[in-house]
């Protein structure tokens, strides 16, 4: 999945989830001062941003395969080291980091197992390696709403349900076929709220990610029956929306 799109565009549509999800993953991941931490698919930075507000300057490494964030990252946190990579093919040479983070990343690598290990071969023996991925599988994740309402339109769409990391123990079995050890599961949650409907609704329009990509698609017709079932869907403005995250933290 291709994510050639500004990074505004991302924080306006993800980043409301992500930027709060951030404080609570690193957290999970022991992330502190002293340490050398690598994010993983950093997007527009709302993991770097958590990561260089705790460490050293320099001690924050970045790496997104889109050129759009690795620029956006670049100008943000001139401070940390941003490399144009994926996941299964880090810039690093092995042992460089304490800890190595994916946030909301894995479900969009080519290849789960050959990222994680990756991640696992910079990180140094004993140290940390943690991903999340959203509850899509589940009903829980922040665009559930939504896709739940494109469902009702088209039953034979493709969504975000069935990809890597995506539902309960998924993230566990992906880090112990990487070779980590020492791996435990666990869920983060965060609640976001909206003034208005259309405060929600507008992001699914500036093609982000495989929902974004979708109402691209889509003639003026049925976007208006899609953003009318969402409505129809969630409570009276203002309301929040909650998401759940599954986590697995292991060890090299």
């Amino acid at each position: 999945m291709s994510f050639a799109v500004a990074a505004d565009a991302y924080d306006r549509f993800m980043g409301r989830y992500s930027v709060p999800l951030a404080p609570q993953f690193a957290d999970l991941a022991g992330v502190s001062s002293g340490q050398h931490v690598l994010d993983v698919g950093c997007g527009p930075g709302a993991l770097t941003a958590e990561l260089v507000s705790r460490l050293e300057p320099g001690a924050v490494s970045a790496v997104d395969p889109s050129e759009p964030f690795v620029a956006a990252v670049r100008e943000r946190y001139p401070e940390a080291t941003v490399h144009r990579a994926p996941a299964e093919e880090l810039p690093f040479r092995d042992d460089a980091f304490d800890a190595s983070l994916a946030q909301l990343v894995v479900h969009f690598m080519e290849n789960p197992v050959a990222g994680l290990r990756e991640m696992g071969r910079v990180t140094r023996p004993s140290g940390v390696i943690a991903a999340c991925v959203w509850d899509h599988g589940g009903g829980h994740g922040p665009l559930s709403v939504y896709w739940e309402s494109v469902r009702e339109l088209d039953a034979e769409v493709e969504d975000e349900s069935r990809l890597a990391g995506a539902r309960e123990g998924d993230l566990s079995e992906l880090f112990r076929a990487a070779g980590l050890h020492e791996v435990e599961e666990s869920a983060l949650s965060v609640s976001v709220e909206h003034p208005t409907f259309d405060d929600w609704w507008e992001p699914y329009t500036l093609g982000v990610g495989p929902a974004g990509a979708y109402v691209a698609g889509l003639d003026t017709e049925r976007r208006e029956q899609l953003r009318e079932r969402c409505r129809e869907r969630l409570p009276a403005p203002p309301f929040a929306v909650s998401a759940r995250a599954w986590t697995a933290l292991g060890r090299v």
